[in-house]
């Protein structure tokens, strides 16, 4: 690969090709012990928008030839862009796309779109890394082929209202428009019952796992689910969620988080219950199912 195409490598998963892993991640960052100097208290941030670095304990940073160098302790260009593409060679294909403001990659470029139903083993194998109950996986999402600047993919598929699907694949975070929220109803209802409102749809398929393991008891055998599938989808769903008489809400334990069950307790009063904020050390459902703390 050239210097552009090597540029274009995603930094997050070169990082992790490699053998370094996140201590903290967010939609637009993830930090880092330094990978190239002893770093007690993680200083290294890479900005995912950017696809740039910065490491606050020595003021440097730069993309990923910048890290090579210091990785490598070179500064032959040639040389690094071997080093680079020999250490993680199953990232060499795989063009970064820009990413949005709610952390999701933005294409116009989408053909070929195939949806069929969720059996390939590598789909399979990324839901049993998050810890989801494939049962659950196979019923509730689909698998979805397309191709993008004429190269094929594929990945996880849930479907939403309008037509669209959120995509998610341990590359890629995506959806194929239509934006929307989903809503999965188990009685057809004109008013009342119960419903749980969730962020993303790993969010509502880790629930449903915990469900199956007893870890969380499901309050009525009637209850709809919405996934709002982007915080941004808030003035979505509040009409469909004014007619039950409580709503159960698995939001994030962060900031957007709080200010969406802000949002509807002000809206729509008591019957707003933010449940997940009884779990304080996590930071979403998916975090609660593999036990996987903010804090250690």
């Amino acid at each position: 690969m050239n210097i552009a195409q090597i540029k274009q490598i995603d930094l997050v998963d070169y990082l992790r090709a490699i053998g370094f892993s996140s201590t903290k991640e967010s939609a637009k960052s993830a930090w880092y012990h330094a990978p190239y100097r002893e770093d007690r208290t993680p200083s290294f941030k890479v900005n995912k928008d950017k696809n740039l670095w910065y490491d606050f304990g020595t003021a440097q940073s730069g993309d990923i030839i910048d890290l090579a160098e210091l990785l490598y302790k070179s500064k032959d260009v040639s040389r690094l862009l071997k080093l680079i593409e020999n250490a993680a060679p199953a990232l060499a294909p795989r063009i970064r796309t820009p990413i949005s403001q709610y952390g999701e990659r933005l294409t116009d470029q989408f053909r070929n779109v195939k949806v069929v139903d969720l059996n390939h083993g590598a789909l399979k194998s990324y839901l049993q890394s998050r810890s989801i109950n494939l049962d659950i996986g196979e019923r509730e999402c689909k698998e979805i082929h397309y191709t993008c600047n004429k190269k094929g993919y594929f990945a996880v598929a849930f479907p939403n209202i309008a037509g669209g699907y959120e995509i998610r694949n341990p590359y890629f975070k995506g959806c194929i428009a239509p934006k929307d929220i989903s809503i999965i109803r188990k009685l057809e209802r004109s008013r009342g019952g119960y419903c749980c409102l969730f962020e993303g749809f790993m969010d509502y398929l880790s629930y449903l796992t915990l469900v199956k393991l007893g870890r969380i008891a499901e309050g009525s055998e009637s209850m709809d689910y919405i996934v709002l599938n982007s915080v941004s989808n808030v003035s979505r769903v509040i009409e469909p969620i004014k007619k039950y008489e409580v709503i159960h809400c698995y939001l994030d334990n962060d900031d957007a988080g709080r200010r969406v069950v802000d949002t509807l307790q002000e809206l729509l009063g008591g019957k707003v219950c933010d449940i997940f904020a009884a779990y304080p050390l996590y930071k979403d459902l998916n975090d609660f199912l593999r036990d996987k703390k903010k804090f250690p």
